[in-house]
């Protein structure tokens, strides 16, 4: 395999391989990282060797994702308010026709489970990110790890017991959650806490990230009485010269807010039963950097 086939080999499978790295990491940049070592490691083997290219590239790209999750561990790294992924921009576009193909792949890239998928090992997040966001057959995740087939399903049920224990799973439709979020920014530009309030559900939750870095909340606020009161307080206070823009964040609609040209949020909406069950809000401004293109 020549260098120029080679390197045509690896930008083939790039997005493929930033996509297992971001869901293994959450972080954009580090899942970069990831995929860059990746090339490395694959511009300099014994490609002859190399009888399916996905699956070696894949395979690298996941061990250094582990190894990079478990250096975050073992720095015992200690972060500002509550936590959420780096938003990650997925236009799907004419490269996924199928709905059902759309509806995993989104699902697999949520804010909501990226949350929840923190708290597993990283072999066990390693294994669900293969095998509910890729498809992966048990045997061949196992051939990747070393490790025997018994045991990576032992994993794989072990992770989907732990996500289904603190999300649980409900169809949101994308077209109603536009229309919510839609909503929701019309009450909110005009101070109107009555119409809010009764778009969100009772239990509500605001999660803001913003890792001590801009304002934001530093705990979880519950309720629709204190998330709407928030909203609209943070309204009345106003920014200067903010601007909108809806995109399609970690596989639903979201709407980025823009002080001039840069941007200063990103917030999505967490859909159920035609209410507001959360809203994420993410501020840090180290976590917004890969929007500025979007």
């Amino acid at each position: 395999m020549t260098t120029d086939i080679a390197t045509d080999v690896f930008e083939e499978h790039r997005p493929v391989l930033l996509g297992v790295a971001y869901r293994m990491l959450g972080r954009v940049a580090d899942a970069e990282d990831v995929v860059q070592e990746a090339w490395l490691r694959w511009s300099g083997a014994d490609r002859s060797e190399v009888r399916e290219p996905r699956a070696y590239l894949v395979r690298v790209t996941t061990r250094l994702a582990i190894d990079r999750l478990r250096q975050v561990k073992a720095r015992g790294e200690t972060y500002v308010g509550p936590w959420l992924p780096e938003p990650y921009v997925t236009d799907f576009g004419d490269t996924v026709q199928d709905t059902a193909e759309r509806a995993v792949l989104a699902d697999s890239v949520s804010l909501a489970l990226l949350v929840v998928l923190e708290s597993l090992s990283p072999l066990e997040r390693a294994v669900f990110v293969l095998r509910e966001a890729f498809g992966y057959p048990y045997g061949e995740i196992a051939v990747m790890f070393d490790r025997g087939e018994a045991a990576v399903r032992q994993l794989a049920g072990r992770a989907r017991k732990h996500v289904d224990e603190r999300r649980p799973r409900y169809e949101v439709d994308p077209a109603q959650r536009r229309d919510l979020t839609e909503r929701f920014l019309a009450a909110a530009a005009e101070g109107d806490l009555e119409g809010l309030m009764s778009l969100l559900a009772p239990d509500v939750q605001l999660v803001g990230d913003s890792g001590g870095k801009a304002k934001a909340p530093l705990r979880v606020l519950e309720t629709a009485d204190h998330v709407g009161r928030f909203i609209v307080g943070v309204v009345r206070k106003g920014v200067e010269g903010l601007s909108w823009r809806f995109v399609e964040i970690n596989g639903g609609v979201a709407v980025l807010a823009l002080s001039g040209d840069k941007p200063d949020s990103v917030f999505q909406l967490e859909v159920r039963d035609g209410r507001v069950q959360a809203v994420h809000i993410i501020r840090n401004p180290d976590k917004l950097r890969s929007l500025t293109t979007a």
